[in-house]
Parts: structure tokens; sequence; C-alpha cells
């Protein structure tokens, strides 16, 4: 296996640039209180069923990572923010073991309108308050690794790549 040096030079970048990455970017929201995050219980989707994971979402075509924020929350717990309530916390880049990837930006929310309730009962069993230092231990892997890094003020990491250096780190940020 060849290691990558940077600089890269031209024709490295015109081979990779061959196969894109075309990664999702999801949106996932930290709402907080009293040193507790709240989670939802994942139900009748398909991916990770019961399992607890942060409200989040994909952004759609068109459509900025701040103002999905803004849907999701809305559509998955009823509570609405504005775009200048959420502050960028986290970002992850996960790949799964499906072979794809995403960019996961964690948005705190530093206020909002209205009270979280399950909004998508379809897509969720419950609603939990989680003492954020005692995450549940179904809580779905990067979003548990988000919020880690985000308590430990790691602004970026890698979870699931095969071969990703250590980026969870505090030592990272420099």
């Amino acid at each position: 296996m060849q290691s990558v040096c940077w600089p890269l030079s031209l024709s490295d970048v015109r081979r990779s640039a061959a196969k894109p990455q075309r990664p999702h970017l999801d949106a996932l929201i930290i709402l907080e209180r009293e040193e507790k995050v709240l989670l939802a219980l994942r139900a009748g989707t398909g991916y990770r069923d019961g399992w607890y994971n942060l409200p989040s979402g994909k952004a759609v075509e068109g459509e900025d990572i701040i103002t999905a924020a803004v849907r999701e929350t809305r559509e998955e717990i009823g509570i609405h923010l504005t775009p200048s309530q959420l502050q960028t916390v986290h970002v992850l880049h996960h790949y799964t073991p499906e072979h794809t990837h995403r960019i996961c930006w964690f948005l705190r929310a530093t206020e909002w309108t209205g009270e979280p309730v399950n909004a998508e009962p379809h897509k969720c069993a419950d609603l939990l308050w989680a003492p954020t230092a005692a995450l549940p231990a179904n809580t779905v892997p990067y979003n548990a690794a988000g919020i880690r890094a985000y308590l430990a003020d790691i602004p970026f990491s890698l979870h699931g790549w095969p071969t990703a250096p250590d980026l969870h780190t505090a030592e990272a940020r420099s």
C-alpha cells in the first residue's frame, strides 16, 4: 500500500478525481437540559431500530445544513428553532458498514420554542433525556462518538474508517 504525502501533485489530484465521493450531509441536533441530552428511540425505520439517536436527518437537494436542522427538529420533535439558535459544536466524518459515508454536523440548540414531543411515532418509540456522562449502551455509535467529542471540545473526528488515524483526541486540534 502506497502512503500519501502532502501536498499531492496535480497528477495525484486528477487520478483521485475520477470518482468523487458523494457523502450524505446529516444534521444532528443536541438539546441539553440539566446535563442531559435528548435522544429518540428508533423504531420502524429498518436502521438501528431499538437504538437511541439524536434528533437528526439528511439535508435534501438544495438545502443547507442549518435549514435541514431547523426542519428536522420541527418534524421529529415538534420544537421550533431559528438558525441563530444553532451552534456548530462538532463535525464527524462517518464511514458506514455499507461502505458509504456521511458528514455529520452536530449542532447544539442554545434555546428553542416549545417542548419536545414524539412527532413521528411511526419512526420513534420514545424520547429520553439521557445523562451526558452515561449515554445508554444502545446509542447509535457515531451519535455517541459525536456527543463525546462535543463534550471534550473536539471540533472534528473520524468514525468507522478502517485505516483512519486517531482523530478523536484533543491533540488532533493542533
